[in-house]
């Protein structure tokens, strides 16, 4: 692959940080234990609106809703009826959501273009915070759309999240970004 290949795609997670303030898509989730024996794919619905605010919503059998509103990120179990609470500054950091939907790319993250692999181009994102939780993180562009991102986390897991049907800068209700406690949920404070 030529360095035109790897640079294009550099540019390419630049540009769509720089220039995408809003984004839809629906995604499947494969998640890889450190052995590689074993796998769990889920699927649901990504939304994310600059800064700092993004809505994951995972579908049965699996069901579970992320949701960052720009100060707090919150989980939500429907099967537990649990819901917890951390603040952004705590949950945000250096993690694929602030690659994605706020964070400072060249603040937070080292840059490094890899070898193209399976028809996408790829930009490695090592997290300049060690404390981050996740060991590596790599977005995969086909041209100039996103079309994955792998994250290896710190016990060594592999998880793969692959976009489809990508919307960029869609006007979003602002509600998509509060949580409201469902009635019966008990709230976890961290």
């Amino acid at each position: 692959m030529s360095a035109q290949a790897h640079a294009d795609a550099l540019n390419a997670l630049k540009d769509f940080v720089r220039e995408v303030k809003s984004g839809s898509a629906q995604f499947s989730q494969t998640v890889t234990s450190p052995d590689g024996g074993r796998t769990k794919t889920t699927s649901g619905s990504f939304e994310f609106q600059r800064p700092n605010q993004f809505r994951f919503a995972y579908l049965p059998p699996s069901e579970q809703l992320i949701v960052a509103d720009g100060k707090k990120v919150w989980m939500y179990d429907p099967g537990l009826k649990q819901a917890s609470s951390h603040p952004m500054t705590q949950a945000l950091g250096a993690t694929p959501a602030a690659l994605l939907a706020g964070g400072n790319l060249e603040r937070d993250f080292t840059l490094k273009a890899l070898p193209s692999k399976a028809g996408l181009d790829w930009v490695q994102a090592i997290p300049k915070q060690a404390d981050s939780g996740f060991q590596s993180l790599k977005v995969g562009f086909k041209g100039r759309e996103l079309a994955a991102l792998e994250i290896v986390d710190g016990f060594g897991q592999s998880s793969r999240l692959d976009f489809t049907a990508l919307a960029l800068n869609p006007v979003l209700a602002a509600d998509r970004f509060r949580f409201t406690l469902p009635v019966g949920a008990d709230l976890l404070e961290q």
